[in-house]
């Protein structure tokens, strides 16, 4: 008797949620990740704030999101995201590939870091990576991050550097973060020493093209 032929596996399907904040981008990344066999998108936000609560709702595998978007960033995003849904792994795939975001990135627990002027199809083969466990991140930009080195931001001169990026006065500063006019001087100062800058909107530019913000 001749034995049945062996029917092709399915390969498991990944559910996955897209943060993404231009809609244009947000679609097609959606419509191209559907044609794969074993990715559904179950979910697609536009800002930082509907992140957890949508990967609460649909509890995805893998969620890719950009990093700068309204309502919070997807580095912002994606600690409470780790910390909430563990099992959901994620990648940042965005325009800045920067070494200190990249950086920021890992150690909120991200597991990838992918740009986009990538071909989606190597982005789906870097979630399939992801999944399998491994951490990737695009080889060069690696390499310009071990260069760069860590930020020499300290936390607080970090938060104080973000809170004067509106332009707010130190007065300001200080009463929304809670410290003297002169910490908060004081901090300012430190960062545009550290930037090699002249003032603290330069300070606020150097450190947000080095990812350090």
């Amino acid at each position: 008797m001749t034995e049945p032929m062996a029917q092709p596996s399915t390969p498991p399907v990944t559910r996955v949620l897209i943060a993404e904040d231009q809609a244009m981008m947000r679609d097609a990344l959606a419509v191209l990740l559907d044609l794969e066999d074993d990715f559904e998108v179950v979910a697609q936000v536009a800002s930082g704030d509907e992140i957890l609560p949508a990967a609460l709702r649909t509890e995805p595998g893998v969620a890719l999101l950009d990093i700068e978007m309204p309502g919070g960033g997807g580095l912002d995003a994606t600690a409470g995201l780790r910390a909430a849904l563990p099992s959901c792994a994620v990648v940042i795939v965005t325009t800045f590939g920067r070494p200190g975001y990249l950086r920021r990135a890992l150690d909120a627990g991200a597991r990838g870091f992918v740009v986009k002027d990538r071909p989606v199809g190597e982005l789906a083969q870097a979630i399939r990576r992801v999944l399998a466990g491994e951490i990737v991140v695009d080889p060069a930009l690696a390499a310009a991050a071990l260069s760069a080195g860590p930020s020499p931001l300290t936390p607080r001169e970090r938060e104080v550097l973000v809170a004067a990026a509106d332009g707010s006065t130190a007065a300001d500063i200080s009463r929304r973060l809670h410290l003297s006019e002169s910490t908060v001087r004081n901090h300012l100062s430190s960062c545009i020493a550290k930037t090699g800058t002249r003032n603290r909107m330069e300070a606020v530019r150097a450190a947000r093209h080095s990812g350090w913000l």
